[in-house]
């Protein structure tokens, strides 16, 4: 069955960023409009999601496989500072247990202290400010 579906799944597309971003979109929206219950906008949204989740299905089965690579690459472009957004929260997050992270109060430059150092003078790599802060 898998060496089938292989087979079939040659020359086409699949998935990437794009679908899977309307897959979860459309899923999202087809759970809201099933809890809004027997209202009239709960059939357009509901109307809304399936188009997202088929939409989605119709580019991971494509064969333009040019096509849907320059969409997805459009798509990656339009949403870089929302993606890199994210992105350094999380390795801000992740650097939490080791480092104190601080702001420079002249020019605002994040600042990475190494925790347990006690009270330590800070100096700004990017303008030379020095500051004192506890690590």
């Amino acid at each position: 069955m898998k060496e089938k579906f292989i087979r079939f799944m040659q020359g086409r597309y699949g998935v990437d960023q794009l679908s899977k971003f309307l897959l979860v979109i459309g899923l999202i929206v087809v759970i809201v409009s099933a809890l809004l219950g027997n209202r009239p906008i709960a059939l357009i949204l509901y109307l809304v999601g399936w188009f997202f989740v088929i939409y989605c299905y119709f580019r991971v089965f494509s064969r333009n496989v040019s096509k849907r690579y320059s969409e997805n690459q459009t798509f990656l472009a339009k949403t870089y500072g929302i993606r890199n957004f994210f992105q350094k929260q999380k390795n801000i997050w992740k650097q939490r247990k080791v480092y104190h992270i601080y702001t420079c109060p002249s020019c605002k430059q994040k600042i990475r202290i190494p925790r347990g150092k006690g009270k330590i003078e800070v100096r700004c790599p990017k303008c030379g400010t020095t500051f004192i802060k506890k690590s």
